[in-house]
């Protein structure tokens, strides 16, 4: 029987975008590595310092702070944007007119740019003219440049206004790929709303939430441009997260060691955050996984099969 030839010619296809991939990622990639193990003291002048600048910045009480703020932040946001995307998906039009009028409704906060979102609700906060600010004060004191927690649920619910409809327009998407046959038989079964979101919608919209969650928490976690606008990480330390501490590392006190390895270590804590919510999300989905569940099912089968025989013997 004669083998088939594999034709290779394919990968130089994808050879331009390698080359724009190593110029834009891998080689400053590369670079900032460089960086984080010598002390630059002038362009002619380099300290090769090895690991620590790594070892001041994961025991610099101001980073882990940070860290922590960053983790609370990410975990409030998923909290509410997943659930509330959900919500509003499932209310939307599935066709005609009103179908396309809510999903331009739905967008328009995702084409706003970061910088003006930041701008926006820094004038919406503000205590004396803006409208969130002045209706909020008529029944408690409130000012985000001076309280802490009013910055704090201000920068939350910024970032749900702006990122929950990237959340309901892919769930929308994924609720309108279920074939109507799954909620035709829901009808036939006399199922009940929750029991049809339950059983039939969640199941399918599992890849969907998994690519939602992975994307908001991405996001999330390397917000920047909102909070410094907003808030410029104050008052105080109190909405200082990763990122603007690591450019205020970098831009203002111009720490290139320190600041390429605080980059590094951040790169790290995102990509491994993000290998352990895909590992749990897709756990079921593995090959052992399914060979296991499968080898359940049979014992189960086996015994129930087992205890059938039993008591028909018994009756004999």
């Amino acid at each position: 029987m004669l083998s088939k030839r594999k034709n290779n010619k394919a990968w130089f296809l994808v050879l331009p975008v390698v080359l724009v991939v190593a110029f834009t990622a891998i080689i400053p990639l590369m670079t900032v590595a460089n960086y984080s193990v010598q002390d630059v003291l002038s362009p002619a002048n380099r300290l090769y310092v090895g690991l620590d600048f790594f070892r001041a910045i994961a025991t610099d009480p101001a980073i882990i702070a940070a860290f922590q703020r960053n983790l609370i932040f990410s975990t409030q946001i998923l909290l509410i944007e997943i659930p509330l995307g959900i919500f509003i998906a499932r209310l939307m039009p599935r066709e005609g007119w009103k179908a396309a009028a809510a999903l331009v409704i739905v967008a328009i906060p995702l084409i706003i740019p970061w910088n003006v979102v930041g701008i926006t609700w820094r004038i919406l906060a503000r205590p004396d003219v803006g409208l969130l600010g002045v209706t909020v004060n008529q029944f408690r004191p409130f000012d985000i440049g001076n309280t802490p927690a009013d910055a704090w649920v201000t920068m939350v619910a910024m970032d749900v206004w702006h990122w929950t409809p990237l959340v309901a327009l892919l769930v929308y998407a994924g609720l309108r790929s279920i074939p109507q046959a799954y909620y035709q038989a829901a009808a036939i079964d006399a199922a009940s709303p929750w029991s049809v979101f339950r059983f039939v919608e969640l199941p399918k919209l599992r890849r969907v939430l998994m690519i939602a969650l992975l994307l908001r928490f991405m996001d999330s976690f390397m917000i920047y441009a909102e909070p410094y606008i907003l808030t410029g990480g104050g008052p105080g330390t109190s909405t200082e997260v990763m990122s603007i501490l690591l450019s205020v590392l970098a831009l203002i006190q111009f720490d290139l060691g320190k600041s390429a390895a605080f980059s590094l270590i951040y790169f790290l804590i995102i990509q491994v955050f993000s290998f352990i919510f895909f590992t749990v999300l897709t756990l079921d989905e593995r090959p052992g996984a399914t060979k296991k569940t499968k080898r359940t099912v049979i014992h189960k089968r086996d015994d129930a099969v087992d205890d059938v025989t039993s008591v028909e013997g018994g009756r004999s």
